[in-house]
């Protein structure tokens, strides 16, 4: 059955060659986008929604969040609230009642938050493991994430967990050996903690490379707390993206700049640990491609909002809200390397949110305010 959306004050495409239209219309058919162009040339389709004069953007493509967990860290942002620095050290906390946790419950939680980011205009997230950091609990956290996303990553490499501190290089040759094992066949994606206090590059680049040759993609969670060798290693690795980006040297963008590996930028967790911003204006300026995602999980940033963070990333990061809306779409499908999200335009998904606002502008302009109308999902209101 095919739907016709009409009457759109602004189409906001995310794709480069269609841009931003007026008195638009978008055809839906089977579930994907069959046509795009003026209101008064649409084609007859089975099914109209009005509307009513409202901004029509794709759907917000969430490339990095960790939904699977349990009992939440609120007294520790209390905490960073009067004065503690960010650590992630609280990650253990996480784990162990992670660990506790039945199937049930961590389903339940994770499915919680995605239907918050739904409701949000999130229609693709990808969902990292991470808390469980034994064989069968990261296995079990990726068939969790498995049952509401096809975009599962393996983050065994989040931290050291507290039997192998002594250990490190032990618990590395377990992640990547027994546990990615057991892991891959859940996963599209392998994930690592590059960082002081979590893993070194070395270590990140043995447990990525095993990923790889394991048949999945990679990822890195790269220089977030200080200046490190994760951005470089992802370029180098050929990976996805590079996510967090917060403290960069000029070599660091360069590479970025000159790679398929995207930026992804979190600025949730910035604003959640009192930390500074990544300079999203330096790295669009040298021609970096950026996406924005969340980074949802109950330490660092938990929020499931993706319109949060636009109104952020233009707020402290120096971007548009063209710039943001597009990280937030087209920059979060390519960091997933997906080109069938993330934009309207002929045989992309038919994901699509209208606003309760006229212009794109406003998700910025009016922060905090539920700016979401309607969000179709395979072409299906949800």
């Amino acid at each position: 059955m095919s739907l016709v959306v009409t009457n759109i004050g602004e189409l906001f495409t995310s794709d480069d060659e269609l841009g931003i239209l007026h008195d638009a219309a978008v055809v839906v058919d089977g579930g994907r986008i069959a046509w795009v162009g003026p209101a008064a040339q649409a084609p007859e389709a089975d099914e109209r929604l009005d509307a009513s004069g409202h901004a029509v953007l794709p759907g917000f493509v969430d490339s990095h969040a960790h939904l699977v967990f349990a009992g939440d860290r609120a007294a520790e942002f209390a905490a960073r609230m009067n004065g503690e620095a960010y650590t992630g050290g609280g990650i253990r906390t996480t784990v162990a009642a992670t660990r506790a946790a039945s199937d049930d419950e961590l389903l339940s939680a994770a499915r919680r938050l995605v239907t918050e980011m739904r409701r949000q205009g999130t229609t693709t997230v990808e969902i990292k493991s991470g808390y469980g950091l034994s064989v069968d609990e990261e296995a079990r956290s990726l068939r969790i994430a498995g049952e509401l996303t096809a975009e599962t990553t393996f983050l065994g490499a989040h931290v050291v967990p507290a039997e192998y501190r002594d250990r490190p290089d032990d618990y590395v040759t377990l992640v990547a050996g027994p546990m990615l094992e057991a892991a891959a066949p859940h996963a599209r994606w392998v994930d690592v903690f590059c960082e002081r206090g979590a893993f070194d590059g070395e270590q990140a680049r043995e447990i990525l490379t095993a990923g790889l040759k394991a048949g999945l993609g990679a990822r890195i969670h790269a220089n977030q707390l200080t200046a490190g060798p994760g951005v470089r290693l992802a370029v180098e690795l050929g990976a996805a993206s590079a996510d967090h980006c917060t403290h960069l040297s000029d070599a660091d963008v360069e590479a970025l700049a000159g790679s398929d590996t995207v930026a992804t930028l979190l600025p949730g967790a910035e604003f959640s640990t009192r930390s500074p911003y990544p300079d999203a204006r330096r790295l669009l300026d040298a021609g970096a491609t950026v996406a924005l995602a969340t980074d949802c999980n109950p330490g660092s940033s938990y929020t499931s909002s993706m319109p949060f963070c636009i109104a952020l990333a233009v707020r402290e990061m120096h971007m548009t809200p063209a710039e943001a809306v597009h990280a937030a779409t087209a920059g979060g499908a390519r960091a997933l390397r997906r080109d069938d999200i993330g934009a309207l335009r002929p045989g992309a998904r038919a994901d699509l949110v209208v606003l309760d606002a006229p212009s794109h502008l406003h998700l910025a302009y009016r922060p905090g305010v539920p700016l979401i109308r309607t969000v179709l999902h395979d072409g299906v209101p949800l």
